[in-house]
């Protein structure tokens, strides 16, 4: 017979997994200029927020499936000094480790199908820009169940984590479990919302 706690491990995850299939599918139908209009406004919305830092080495995810495209953002701040890199998944189930890129930087596709840098060494970003699926009022994000970028924030305390996406992601409850973390901040097309540090 199942426990309870068995069971409500069962519900979470086929929650979250509906919520991923559900948020995944109403961001792909964003209407183009919506979109682009909320994208902008995104941009602004986070050079406010890293205009307050000097420069360093911030990383971020090719958009796939809808995501926010994140690199007119990543061009300026290249301009402005900082340095950019991009998260790679070198091992099933273990942190995910940083190579550097530029726009002249060669890619490749991973395992699932998202673009990064082709080489590189490790560098280690002191900030990091999370693609959402869906957030929560605590600062939950629920991504596309991988776990990868909770094991790695788990390993980098210090770095700054920003959650990126269009307020659609805005749900009352993710139902995190006790590995999930929460983010630092969350800009969407609205604003920032800055929710905790976790060093």
């Amino acid at each position: 017979m199942a426990s309870n706690s068995g069971n409500q491990d069962e519900d979470r995850a086929l929650f979250r997994s509906r919520l991923r299939r559900a948020k995944i599918a109403e961001r792909e139908a964003l209407p183009i200029a919506a979109r682009l209009s909320a994208e902008q406004a995104i941009i602004g919305h986070l050079n406010i927020l890293l205009a307050r830092q000097k420069p360093r080495t911030l990383a971020f995810c090719m958009p796939v499936r809808g995501e926010v495209d994140c690199r007119p953002l990543i061009h300026h701040l290249l301009d402005a000094g900082w340095s950019a890199c991009q998260p790679v998944v070198v091992e099933t189930g273990a942190p995910m480790s940083f190579r550097p890129w530029t726009p002249a930087t060669i890619m490749a596709r991973d395992r699932y199908g998202i673009p990064i840098p082709a080489t590189g060494g490790h560098v280690h970003p002191e900030i990091v820009l999370l693609p959402l699926v869906a957030f929560d009022a605590a600062g939950f994000r629920l991504g596309y169940g991988g776990g990868y970028f909770d094991r790695t924030l788990a390993t980098l305390p210090a770095l700054m984590a920003i959650g990126v996406g269009f307020e659609l992601c805005h749900v009352s409850s993710t139902l995190p479990g006790h590995h999930d973390l929460p983010l630092d901040a969350i800009v969407t097309e609205t604003g920032t919302r800055n929710i905790t540090n976790r060093t």
